[in-house]
């Protein structure tokens, strides 16, 4: 006996139509779990395969969400500075001496730089040697308006030497970051800021 063609009534094609809705991507999840991976690896050697991967999307979609590897090294950035990694601002306050807050700003960045036992060393700092030229160049501006602020301090209390004191902080930061990324141990480190908390403040006095 032949059976009768079944027939689709509307509830049938609803039933085999709804597909679950897709989750909306978090931008700001995508940006947290990006900013440990180029922490971790470095800008260059983290891939867009390996970011979207991470982050559980497809190419097309990161490019739609951060408009490419370097915007997206951009929002990381931005995070970076904005949790106040090293708070500079709250260290440097013109209610304190000028050897003693940039020792602790000395300090507080290679206990900072050690925290972590795989994100060492500062992301903006070593973002500056990458490779990809945008990305260098999106670290360098934080880089340099931390440059910036310091001299700014320091040009409150000594005008004339503002510049080649600040320059003198910045290298060490930059330094302590290095060395960290490189394995110094957080003792070996703190040690090394100290010295140049000492060596700052004899600059100072030194006309």
């Amino acid at each position: 006996m032949d059976k009768k063609p079944s027939t689709l009534t509307s509830k049938s094609v609803g039933k085999f139509s709804a597909r679950p809705s897709r989750r909306a991507f978090d931008r700001d999840a995508g940006i947290a779990i990006a900013k440990d991976l180029f922490h971790e690896r470095g800008y260059d050697s983290v891939g867009v395969a390996e970011i979207t991967r991470a982050l559980g999307i497809n190419p097309p979609s990161l490019y739609a969400a951060y408009g490419s590897k370097a915007g997206l090294f951009g929002h990381c950035l931005a995070a970076y500075v904005e949790e106040a990694n090293l708070p500079a601002d709250k260290i440097l306050t013109p209610d304190r001496q000028v050897p003693e807050a940039i020792n602790e700003l000395l300090l507080n960045a290679a206990l900072l730089y050690t925290k972590s036992a795989t994100k060492r060393g500062c992301l903006a700092t070593e973002g500056m040697r990458a490779d990809d030229p945008q990305a260098r160049a999106l670290a360098t501006a934080h880089g340099k308006a931390a440059a910036a602020f310091i001299e700014n301090y320091i040009a409150q209390t000594h005008p004339t030497r503002a510049r080649e004191l600040a320059d003198f902080v910045v290298t060490m930061l930059q330094g302590l970051s290095a060395a960290a990324r490189a394995g110094l141990s957080k003792p070996r480190l703190v040690s090394v800021a100290k010295l140049a908390g000492q060596g700052f403040e004899t600059l100072l006095h030194t006309p």
